[in-house]
């Protein structure tokens, strides 16, 4: 056998090797292993050190927060190498600082940095500041699991002692991390006291309770010894009953003492609700099962379960619903309901499921498609190379430490279409030398591999230089990318292998019986190859036709360019998914009472039991519902207040409604706006991104020099956008005007009547707000019951009613009214500041013709950029960056659009150096500086087929879409390899230029149109999801299109490059 190359060698040791069937067998083993082991969760685990920092300053306000203790503060954090973001707020006697690392950099090595910074820095903390507090959050905190509890015959309390009883047995599940309860009122033994009875003791509410918290005290005092033996002696006892708190003396009245119950109400009850939570059921609500009243709000709590990092989010979900049924009947009574209000292990499981049934199918079509063309034997042999290489590919995730979800699936479903090409290219090269040759069936393999093999190692590397560069993709978005170009290129070198080791063995086995040998007859062209060779010799030798053919299709890449211009393509990150659950935000106005804020919210209920595809909803009113990954970058779980609420809007499955969810958002919020205006609040629905979350779809950033700038210019902002057609859920980070009753102390008065200013605060905060003085005692109770002292509302309705208080004083009891002046303002608003700039966050989203945010910032810009400012300055309008200097009003355009910005900036880059290691790469190998642009320039041609096929299906051109379109430039660049590689070696055998290119297209045609027929096959099966639809739509049109037109264009091109070569070769040799 002459001498052989790289592939060649390869395939000469393996077609016929005992080791062979081993191979596939231990791959086959290691794919299924890597199934079975490699945690399962629908979205991929990013990792994204976030961190809040609460630094209280009691009683200051927000500007001296600022001052004093978040600006020195962020000053510390930013010198921390690794902060991408510092974002704060400055409230009343609170401040709170989040830290936002880098993508991907160390969680625990984060944390270590941020810990270090902050405890060494203790000292520049104000004098009255509390300690400060860092609680790290990540995407593991975000429960996978909640359990909703409802009942028509037990109410908030007793469904709260139940709800902790139940946790006390979801903690020791496995893999179960934090988890939490919403709603239910706690028990507390609520002591009521009695102004004019404290008063006439000569009492104040300080006296009691400091004498609560010193009458409730037990210590180990120590130890003696007596008889040899150690006795431990313990000192003091616990108030371990109302009845004990009753009795307990609380100060001393002519020489009697005098008790608790003589001047104060106490009561062994439930707190006074500061929280609700609520039940309702939609019409849906019998398609999952659920019982009841569909027109009453039932007494809810609901019970969050987050997992433990890299745990498997279907075994733990599935683990806590079997402990969830074991409970039932025993802990659980049969007249309450556990509804699961989200279960992110099972829709992790279904769409994984789904995804690997869609592998499954598409692994399937392209086995049967390479059958169609070139017979059984052929499909059998793909058949087995395709699982080979996927079993190989799933274990480099498992190895990497990646999970199985829908991204890494999707880069298995993605690679289909492409690894096949390795198979396909060999396959038919064996099939053309046992059909067109006289060797012997194994010598035909091994020297059809070998043809084969050079061009072929050159086009898998510039298919995984196409793809590689896009796991370089920064920010958010990164993660999200990375199992793509990871996943198809370890893919791409697996099929490469694969094609040289295992198809040869099977292919010789298989295939054998199709062979020629010892046969003379020379195989006839088919009359589409010969209509080939008659239809590229015109076009060759044609200068008139040749020059329209290129001229034609220029016209035609220039007129689907335009489909961008005209917007019948439109540009957006990330299409809208189709999810399960929705989330609506309620602010009602600032000072709204929690009862007022439960009218509002249980109203926006009664709309939604109108909505068919609704199946149940829980109102979550003055706290937050479970948060998601969404609500842990919004920090939505920071929404506490009488004024605020939330709704859980749980739908039908996918599979039992029509409407995607998206749809269905659309409906709902004119319902819900119409019951907030009504009552002056504001709502928003939010819908769970398809990617990775930001503080909204629009965000403007307004920075300036002073609040009163920032404020007025974001006013003006806000009402463009509320004005503006498509854009909806227009709200700012900003506060309604509350009023506000200042009693301000009279120092001298205070200091004449022996009163120090600081008792009369702390006064009037047990009298108004209430306080915990201490604990019941009760071991057996798994929540702390609480002593809580408060006047009753009836003597704190009013500045009116406070003055009935008095605080006893060296000489006798003085009246509050005495000490204090009552004055009336407006509560001071929060301060927000983004990487140490001042700033006023105004939001909206998008919902319209074009749902875009681009096109919304493309309608506002010019109205915004006129704006006037305060000191009459241009406002600065900015896409990318923040303003360098806050001495003039200006603005910057975040959420969706930053990362819509930097995607396709660094997908743009990412292409850019696609192009430039194709052409090092095609250079190296021909040696030719001109050849390279020939075979490179069909990449543009894929528009031909992309943008027109994004216009057909009405879809957006998305980062996959762009995704898509950079992989095909491999993938073209594969095949023009191929076919310009033949034609060079059909020329050094000494075959006539025009001949050897026209022979070139013949020959290599049939691969060609396999590879293609292959993406457009295995990119069919997820063109209908709603994610990856942008990706299918490119990879199937852009192949088509690419395809049809580059069997013509790489010939011309390439004679016409190469005929000029000649003549100018042949004029310098003249010379």
């Amino acid at each position: 056998m002459e001498r052989l190359g790289f592939a060649g060698k390869i395939a000469h040791a393996f077609i016929d090797s005992k080791l062979t069937p081993l191979i596939v067998a231990a791959s086959l083993l290691l794919g299924v292993f890597a199934v079975k082991m490699t945690p399962r969760e629908e979205e991929p685990q990013i990792v994204v050190p976030m961190v809040d920092i609460y630094l209280p300053l009691p009683g200051s306000s927000p500007q001296e927060v600022q001052e004093r203790v978040v600006k020195p503060f962020e000053g510390k954090l930013w010198e921390i190498k690794g902060v991408e973001y510092l974002y704060s707020m400055s409230r009343p006697g609170m401040g709170i600082i989040t830290v936002r690392f880098l993508v991907g950099q160390p969680m625990e090595e984060s944390l270590v940095k941020l810990y270090n910074k902050v405890m060494s820095n203790h000292g520049i903390l104000p004098p009255g500041a509390g300690e400060p507090l860092v609680v790290p959050k990540s995407i593991d905190d975000v429960p996978i699991m909640a359990l909703t509890l409802w009942s028509p015959r037990y109410d908030h309390a007793t469904l709260r002692t139940l709800a902790r009883e139940i946790c006390d047995d979801l903690r020791k599940g496995d893999n179960a991390a934090e988890t939490e309860i919403k709603g239910g009122l706690t028990r507390q033994v609520r002591v009521t006291l009695d102004a004019p009875r404290l008063a006439g003791y000569g009492l104040s509410p300080l006296q009691v309770a400091a004498a609560l918290q010193k009458g409730n005290a037990a210590l180990a005092s120590g130890s003696f010894t007596s008889g040899n033996r150690e006795m431990l002696v313990e000192t003091g006892n616990f108030l371990e009953s109302s009845d004990a708190v009753k009795r307990l003396v609380v100060g001393v009245y002519n020489g009697k003492p005098v008790y608790l119950a003589d001047v104060a109400q106490v009561s062994d009850g439930v707190k006074v609700p500061d929280t609700y939570v609520f039940m309702g059921l939609g019409p849906g609500a019998r398609a999952k099962g659920l019982t009841g009243n569909p027109n009453q709000d039932y007494a809810a709590v609901t019970i969050s379960i987050a997992k433990r990092k890299g745990a498997n989010a279907t075994w733990v979900a599935e683990d806590l619903l079997k402990k969830v049924e074991a409970l039932k009947g025993k802990v659980i009574p049969s007249d309450v309901q556990v509804t699961v209000t989200r279960n992110y292990g099972e829709t992790a499981k279904e769409k994984n499921n789904e995804l690997l049934f869609h592998m499954f199918l598409a692994a399937l079509s392209v086995t049967i498609l390479i059958a169609l063309f070139m017979g059984w034997r052929a499909g059998a042999v793909a058949a087995i190379a395709i699982p080979v290489t996927l079993a190989l590919t799933m274990l480099i995730f498992y190895l990497i430490g990646y999970t199985l979800n829908r991204i890494t699936l999707f880069a298995l479903i993605f690679s289909i279409g492409i690894l096949v090409d390795d198979a396909i290219v060999v396959v038919e090269n064996i099939h053309r030398y046992f059909t067109t040759t006289v060797l012997k069936p194994l010598e035909a393999a091994v020297r059809a591999v070998d043809e084969i093999g050079n061009p072929t190692v050159l086009a898998t590397f510039a298919v995984i230089a196409s793809i590689l560069p896009m796991g370089f993709v920064g920010g958010l978005m990164g993660p999200y990318m990375r199992p793509i170009p990871v996943g198809a290129s370890m893919a791409m070198l697996f099929s490469m292998l694969i094609a040289f080791i295992v198809t040869p063995y099977f292919a010789y086995r298989f295939m054998k019986g199709e062979s020629h040998y010892g046969s003379n007859e020379a195989p006839e062209d088919s009359k589409l190859t010969a209509f080939y060779r008659k239809g590229m010799g015109a076009l060759i030798h044609n200068v008139t036709l040749r020059h329209s053919f290129l001229a034609g299709v220029v016209v035609l890449l220039l007129l689907s360019c335009s489909l961008i211009w005209f917007k019948a393509v439109t540009v957006k990150m990330l299409p809208f998914d189709n999810k399960n659950e929705l989330q609506v935000i309620i602010d009602a106005p600032d000072g709204t009472p929690l009862e007022q804020t439960a009218r509002i919210t249980r109203e926006m209920g009664d709309a939604l039991r109108g909505v068919p595809e609704v199946s149940d909803f829980q109102l979550y009113i003055g706290t937050s519902a479970p948060f998601n990954f969404n609500g842990l970058v919004r920090h939505y779980y920071l929404r506490r207040g009488p004024n605020l609420a939330d709704i859980q809007v749980n739908l039908l499955r996918k599979d039992e409604r029509k409407d995607q969810s998206h749809a269905i958002a659309k409906r709902i919020r004119p319902l819900l706006k119409a019951v907030a205006d009504k009552y002056g609040a504001r709502v928003k629905v939010a819908e769970i991104p398809p990617g990775p979350p930001v503080l909204s779809t629009l965000v403007a950033e307004v920075y300036g020099p002073d609040d009163a700038s920032r404020a007025g210019v974001a006013a003006k902002v806000k009402a463009i956008l509320a004005r503006t057609a498509g854009v909806v859920d227009v709200d700012w980070y900003r506060e309604d005007d509350q009023q506000k009753v200042t009693l301000a102390v009279d120092r001298e008065k205070a200091a004449l009547a022996g009163i120090p200013v600081e008792d009369v605060a702390r006064t009037l905060k047990i009298a108004l707000g209430g306080q915990d003085v201490g604990l019941l005692h009760l071991p057996r109770e798994k929540e702390p019951v609480t002593i809580n002292l408060r006047l009753p509302v009836t003597q704190r309705s009013s500045v009116a009613d406070l003055a009935s208080i008095s605080l006893p004083g060296p000489r006798g009891n003085v009246p509050l009214s005495q000490l204090v002046r009552a004055t009336t303002g407006a509560e001071e608003k929060t301060l927000y500041r983004k990487n140490l700039k001042n700033v006023v966050y105004v939001i909206g989203d998008v919902a319209g013709e074009i749902e875009a945010p681009v096109y919304a910032i493309l309608k506002v810009r010019d109205e915004i950029a006129a704006l006037p400012t305060p000191d009459g300055a241009k406002i600065e309008v900015l896409a990318s960056r923040q303003p360098w200097s806050e001495e003039h009003v200006g603005m910057k355009w975040d959420g969706e659009w930053h990362i819509t910005y930097e995607v396709f900036r660094d997908l743009g880059m990412a292409f850019g150096a696609v192009m430039v290691l194709i052409y090092i790469l095609v250079v190296a190998w021909f040696k030719d500086f001109t050849t390279p642009l020939v075979i490179m320039a069909p990449i543009p041609l894929t528009l031909i087929g992309i943008l027109p096929g994004h216009a057909l299906f009405g879809a957006f051109f998305t980062a996959t879409s762009m995704i898509g379109f950079i992989a095909l430039a491999g993938i073209i660049v594969r095949n023009s390899i191929i076919l310009i590689d033949f034609a060079e070696m059909k020329r050094r055998e000494g075959m006539p230029l025009d001949e050897a290119i026209i022979e070139a297209g013949a020959v290599r045609f049939r691969p060609m149109l396999l590879t293609g027929a292959a993406v457009v096959v295995g990119s069919f099966v997820i063109v209908f999801d709603p994610i990856f639809q942008g990706l299918a739509i490119a990879m199937m049109c852009g192949e088509i299109a690419s395809t049809t037109l580059s069997r013509v264009t790489i010939p011309v091109l390439y004679y016409l490059v190469q005929s000029w070569k000649e003549r100018h070769n042949g004029k310098k040799q003249e010379a």
